[in-house]
Formats: structure tokens, sequence, C-alpha cells
């Protein structure tokens, strides 16, 4: 009998995040990969500055706080220090990895670092106050953008995957969202799969992981369900944008 309960990576204490929020739903599929995949004593993981910044009270698994947007060169030092032991994955939200650790993230991908990444792009800065952040959309009301976000006057939106699609030391980059059952399912096979890639020796893997952010939005975790799904989708497709080992297979 498959009974459900918490995962052994995830650790057993209150999470901080507002009512609604979908970092925990993205907390809970990570620690089930780990403890699928048996690595727990092998993984580290970097938590830079944002609403992730507490990551390392709620993961059984080693834990490094990074400066904000470094943790992908932390990753890497990390990593190297022990190639062939340690498992290391980031997680990072949008106005951590796509705005002051933009240069890190990119580079890290360049250098093909076996490192996996787990981003979350709710849209906005969260632990701030709600400011527009770099993949507000365009429209978009914030805190700092009261009249919608201006791209005449502050530019559009940073399509992160889309990116670094084009980035040749990219291995694997999939945007995923934690929306319904069917998108929660489908985010937990490809942040296994990013982390059966690091095992494999295959590099850089990002996954995207398209969130709310009930209190800055402004709804509730009900509404801002439907929010995502009817404006944030429609800018940030699904799907897999790089990855180079299936299309070897392919061919």
């Amino acid at each position: 009998m498959v009974v459900f309960e918490k995962p052994h990576a995830l650790a057993d204490v209150p999470l901080h995040y507002c009512p609604g929020c979908t970092h925990g739903i993205i907390h809970r599929l990570v620690a089930e990969v780990i403890d699928e995949l048996g690595i727990e004593g092998r993984t580290i993981g970097i938590a830079p500055v944002g609403c992730s910044v507490f990551a390392y009270n709620y993961f059984n698994c080693d834990m490094i706080e990074a400066a904000h947007g470094r943790a992908p060169a932390v990753a890497t030092g990390v990593k190297r220090s022990d190639p062939e032991n340690n498992i290391v994955f980031t997680y990072q939200g949008d106005g951590d990895l796509a705005a002051i650790g933009t240069a890190e993230t990119v580079h890290a991908a360049a250098r093909g670092e076996n490192i996996t990444v787990i981003f979350v792009n709710n849209a906005i800065y969260g632990m701030t106050g709600g400011q527009m952040a770099p993949t507000t959309l365009p429209g978009q009301v914030t805190q700092t953008s009261p009249y919608g976000r201006d791209t005449s006057k502050v530019g559009f939106p940073v399509k992160v995957c889309e990116m670094l699609s084009n980035v040749d030391g990219a291995t694997y980059l999939e945007r995923v969202a934690v929306n319904n059952v069917k998108n929660v399912k489908n985010a937990k096979k490809a942040i296994k799969k990013a982390f059966q890639n690091q095992l494999d020796g295959k590099g850089f893997s990002l996954i995207e992981v398209v969130s709310t952010c009930p209190t800055n939005w402004g709804l509730t975790p009900e509404k801002a369900l439907e929010w995502l799904e009817e404006n944030m989708l429609p800018y940030y497709p699904l799907g897999v944008y790089k990855d180079k080992f299936a299309e070897k297979e392919d061919k």
C-alpha cells in the first residue's frame, strides 16, 4: 500500500510563505525527487536572497546561503570542489536569477556547469513588497509600476528559457507550472530529469517554474491561480526549450 507522507528530504517545520504561495509545492517536488534518487546525503542546495532566503530551514540536505544573485557562482565552486560526489542545486526567484544574477546564470550555462537550477518565476519581487521584476508582464500593475509596466520606458520581460536556449553550454531547459494537478506532475518529471542529468554528468539544467504570488498580486490564492493561467502562461508558454541529449537520440 502506498502511503502519502512527507518526503524525508523536506524538514518537518512550518513554512514561512504566504497562504497560497506555490513555493511550498515546489519545495515538496524537489524533496520528493531527492528521496526518489537517494541523493540526500550527497545533495547541497544553494539559496540566495529573496523569498527563498529561508530555504536552508526546509531541506534536510546541506544548504548554503549565497549573496543576492550569486547562487550559480557558489554552486559552481561547490560542484567543482568534489564533482564526483556533490549533487548541487540552486533555488532562485526571478528577482534574483533574472535581475542581479543574470550574468551568473548565463555564464554558468555557457560554461556547461554540471548543476541543477530551480528558477521560480512569479513575475514580481515578492519579499521586498511587490515591485516590478524583470519578468513582470507588459501592463502588469506593481508597487513600482502603478499604471502597469510600460515597455516603452522599462523594456520587455526577460524570458529566461528562451534566452538560455541560445547558449551552447546549456543542456536542458524546461518551463513548467504548478497551478493544477497535471502541471504539478509534469513539473516533478522535469525536476527529476534535471537532477538525473547532473547524476549522469550531462551538464547545466534549468527548470523554470511559473508560480503565483497572491499577496503581492492582491488576489486570493484561487484567483491567483486563475490569473496565472490567463495571463502568465500565454506570455511564458510551458514546454521543453532545449534538450541536447534528446536531440541526439532523435537523430
